[in-house]
C-alpha cells in the first residue's frame, strides 16, 4: 500500500487553489505505477519523492496522463505536507527535478508552516511576432483587438515554457471561450506546455487564466511555474516596479473555474536582467490515503 497526501496549493482554504498528490515514499514505484497513481488521484500534478539524503530531494511530477519536467503547485504542496510530517524544520533542501534543482525555503508563523517558497530555475523568454495574434485571439474566442499592446506577448519559462497572452482587462479574461483543439495545436507549435492569458490588476498585481491541453489539463486552476514565468518577463520588459534590485507581485488565478488562489513571486533584477525567480504561497492538507499498486 501506498500513502499519499491531496493538498490544496496557493490556499488557505480546502477546495479552492490547486490541488495536487504528494506522495512521500516513491522509490519502489515504477514508471507505469506512478502514472496509474496520478490518474487514480486525478489532480492537476502528483509530485513522486524518488530519492532522499544530504538536503537534496529527487522528484518527479505527473499529471493524470503524463510525465512532466516541473510544477509550482505540487512543489508547495510537498513542502507543507514535509514540514506538518515532521520531516522538514526549514533547513537547507533542494529538489533535483527534471528541468534542474529547485531550493526550498520554509517560513513558519509562531512554530506553524505557513507557506513555502521555492527558487525556480533559470529564466528564459523571447517575444512572439504580432502575426500570432490573430491565431491566439482566435484560440481564445476574442477579437485580436482586446489583446494589449503594452505588455509583452512572448514564451518564457522558469521551469515549463509557456505562451503568455496579454489581456486588456479582467471582463476580456473572465470571458474567454477557450477553443482547446486550437490551442493545443498553438502549443505544439509554439513549442510550450500551456497558454496562459493575463491581465493588469495594478501596477503589480495581475489575474490569469492558464489553459494545458496539450498536458491533458483543460484549464489549469493555479500555476506556479507559469506565474513566476510570468513576473520574470514583466520584470525583463520594465513592467514592473523595481527597488533595490527586487521586483515584488502577485497572480491571482482559479476565478473563472470556482477554485481561486494567489502565487506571490518576487524577482531579483540587474538592469532588465532577470538574475532570479522565487514563487511562494500557502497550502493546506485535504485529505490523505492508501493506494495498492
Amino acid at each position: 500500500m501506498i500513502a499519499y497526501s491531496e493538498v490544496w496549493a496557493f490556499t488557505n482554504t480546502p477546495g479552492q487553489g490547486n490541488r495536487a498528490g504528494v506522495v512521500l515514499e516513491a522509490a519502489d514505484l515504477s514508471d507505469a505505477e506512478m502514472q496509474a497513481l496520478a490518474a487514480y488521484l486525478d489532480a492537476p500534478e502528483t509530485v513522486f519523492v524518488i530519492r532522499r539524503g544530504d538536503g537534496r530531494m529527487r522528484v518527479r511530477y505527473f499529471t493524470p496522463t503524463q510525465e512532466v519536467e516541473f510544477c509550482g503547485h505540487a512543489t508547495v504542496a510537498l513542502g507543507l505536507t514535509l514540514a506538518q510530517a515532521g520531516q522538514w524544520a526549514g533547513e537547507a533542501l533542494e529538489l533535483e527535478t527534471l528541468s534542474g534543482r529547485v531550493p526550498l525555503r520554509l517560513i513558519s508563523e509562531a512554530g506553524v508552516p505557513a507557506q513555502v517558497w521555492m527558487r525556480q530555475r533559470r529564466h528564459e523568454s523571447r517575444l512572439l511576432p504580432s502575426t500570432l495574434r490573430g491565431p491566439l485571439s482566435e484560440a481564445l474566442g476574442i477579437n485580436d483587438r482586446m489583446i494589449h499592446r503594452g505588455l509583452p506577448l512572448a514564451v518564457a519559462s522558469s521551469g515549463l515554457w509557456s505562451a503568455f497572452v496579454p489581456l486588456l482587462d479582467a471582463v476580456i479574461l473572465d470571458g474567454l471561450e477557450p477553443d482547446f483543439p486550437a490551442i493545443e495545436a498553438l502549443c505544439r507549435e509554439l513549442e510550450v506546455s500551456s497558454l496562459y492569458a493575463y491581465t493588469p490588476m495594478g501596477v503589480n498585481r495581475f489575474a490569469a487564466r492558464d489553459f494545458a491541453p496539450l498536458l491533458g489539463i483543460p484549464e489549469d486552476p493555479v500555476t506556479g511555474s507559469a506565474a513566476g514565468a510570468l513576473m520574470g518577463l514583466l520584470a525583463h520588459h520594465g513592467r514592473l516596479p523595481v527597488r533595490v534590485g527586487r521586483a515584488v507581485g502577485v497572480i491571482y488565478q482559479g476565478h473563472a473555474v470556482g477554485s481561486p488562489g494567489e502565487v506571490e513571486v518576487e524577482i531579483e533584477v540587474q538592469d532588465t536582467r532577470v538574475l532570479a525567480v522565487h514563487v511562494g504561497g500557502c497550502a493546506v492538507l485535504d485529505r490523505e490515503g492508501h493506494w495498492r499498486p
